[in-house]
């Protein structure tokens, strides 16, 4: 008997049209759980294969969604290629795709034709506003339009409340995300019903979707600054500048956990006092503020090892990668000694794989 690895998603196979992020991280994700994904790009490629820093002679954002594909170039203009595209869905999966609307349909790869095809295919378009809006039709848009119109950007502001430019593609990745959902979702169905269906992703419902307790406290409060003891306001649930300009986050938000890190630092008469809101006359802020300045982010991070109060360093991108925790999860695969990929399903997740004869 020969053991054998098998993954989730094993006997799905995947033709993977979209380029850029939201699209290539949604197959990736679907990759890593066993399907086979084939990647169509156009006769000079993804265009994030050229784009921003260079990793082993491509752009970084296409080495990081793409690097567990099957990868083939067809011009989509072409009647031949159009042929060869048909082939390789007649017995595929899903498709998913993320041209603007309509465009599919010029190459003669829409749903409706291709469900006559194969009925049970999975069919995603992924777009910023969806199929069948009306808004900036025909026009242009990328990550930071998305979140400017959803609100999200809105939340992602300084104590002025400007909006603060992230420094990740928060509607691609989460978009991604939500497209592998209701692939997954429409999978399952399929298992019930034995039909494929037609999935409409819009990068800026994937983000909206988020804001259901902020839309609620706005209609109750007319504040927009989402949950008070989770948005920075209360002094047990906010971020602090350390002695050497570095920064701890501290979630102490049940009161046992506050009183655990008052009694640790010797401040007993603040243990009822961790939702004084920073910015009251007589609030406890500048003194707890003073209180994390007087300790290096070393000294704090030990402390938190210490003390069960919900206290985490604001660790950089170069650290994350190097910290125990990531590696214990199993969220790095080392490649070399000097090599390293950041897998999107952790390496030890029970029953992520299971053992089959054959």
């Amino acid at each position: 008997m020969i053991l054998a690895k098998q993954g989730m998603l094993d006997s799905i196979k995947i033709i993977d049209f979209t380029n850029y992020l939201p699209g290539p991280f949604a197959s990736l994700r679907l990759g890593n759980m066993g399907a086979q994904v084939i990647k169509v790009e156009p006769p000079h490629g993804d265009p994030a294969r050229h784009l921003s820093t260079m990793h082993e002679g491509v752009g970084v954002i296409y080495a990081a969604t793409n690097w567990n594909k099957q990868s083939i170039h067809l011009n989509l203009k072409d009647p031949a290629d159009q042929e060869r595209a048909l082939q390789l869905i007649k017995n595929a999966d899903v498709v998913i795709e993320s041209f603007r609307p309509g465009v599919m349909e010029k190459f003669g790869l829409h749903y409706e034709r291709l469900k006559k095809m194969n009925p049970g295919l999975i069919y995603c378009s992924i777009s910023g506003y969806g199929q069948h809006t009306d808004h900036q039709s025909g026009f242009g848009s990328h990550d930071i339009n998305y979140m400017a119109e959803s609100g999200i950007l809105s939340l992602l502001s300084d104590e002025n409340g400007k909006p603060v430019h992230p420094h990740i593609q928060f509607a691609d990745y989460m978009g991604g995300m939500y497209a592998s959902e209701q692939i997954l979702a429409a999978l399952v169905s399929r298992g019930v019903n034995g039909y494929g269906q037609y999935v409409d992703i819009s990068l800026v419902d994937a983000l909206f979707s988020m804001l259901g307790a902020h839309e609620l406290i706005y209609r109750e409060t007319g504040r927009t600054a989402g949950v008070d003891e989770l948005n920075g306001q209360y002094v047990c649930y906010s971020i602090y500048e350390t002695k050497d300009e570095r920064y701890m986050a501290i979630g102490a938000l049940e009161e046992k956990f506050w009183s655990n890190f008052c009694t640790a630092v010797h401040q007993p008469h603040w243990r009822h006092r961790g939702q004084d809101r920073r910015d009251e006359v007589h609030s406890i802020a500048s003194e707890v503020t003073a209180l994390f300045k007087s300790r290096t982010l070393d000294e704090w991070t030990q402390f938190a090892k210490k003390v069960d109060c919900c206290l985490s360093p604001v660790l950089t991108i170069n650290e994350a990668v190097s910290s125990p925790l990531i590696h214990e999860r199993g969220l790095i695969e080392m490649l070399t000694d000097e090599r390293a990929r950041i897998r999107t399903l952790p390496a030890n997740q029970p029953n992520k794989r299971k053992e089959r004869s054959i």
